[in-house]
């Protein structure tokens, strides 16, 4: 019985690790370096009324919409547990604003809420030329060899 639970174990474990992607950590990235390049000066605080939007950027650092046209890199204090993998998200305010040190990013019930340890107020206009620049492609043309044989 024991070597069954061992064996499930260890092919739950493969297939958790086979599940892990490289494309995935590469799009992580990616964005962050989006948004790292677009993010201005660090600020203490940001005014707070509603979450318009959010995405995850690892698991200590996430973008936060308050707005259509307003956006908020913040990196928390360590990782963050379920950051990364979270439906919904809160963030702690007082008096509609939102503090480094102070204020707090809610990612479960029972998981421990992870204190904001910087604010960078997000270019969107800059963010979206670095996303244009990262997807430029490089054309090339084909082979003549490849060009003359029909499609099955």
């Amino acid at each position: 019985m024991f070597a069954h639970r061992v064996l499930f174990a260890a092919i739950a474990v493969l297939g958790m690790a086979a599940c892990s992607s490289v494309p995935y950590a590469q799009r992580i990235g990616a964005r962050q370096a989006a948004y790292r390049e677009a993010a201005r000066d660090p600020v203490r605080s940001f005014r707070f009324f509603e979450l318009y939007s959010w995405e995850p950027l690892g698991d200590s650092q996430l973008a936060i919409y308050t707005r259509p046209n307003e956006a908020y890199l913040v990196s928390v204090m360590g990782p963050c547990p379920d950051l990364e993998f979270t439906d919904a998200i809160g963030l702690t305010s007082n008096l509609n604003e939102v503090q480094v040190r102070f204020d707090k990013v809610l990612t479960g019930r029972r998981d421990i809420p992870c204190t904001i340890g910087e604010i960078r107020p997000v270019d969107l206009a800059r963010l979206k030329s670095v996303e244009h620049e990262q997807r430029k492609i490089q054309s090339a043309q084909r082979a003549a060899a490849a060009a003359d044989q029909p499609s099955p």
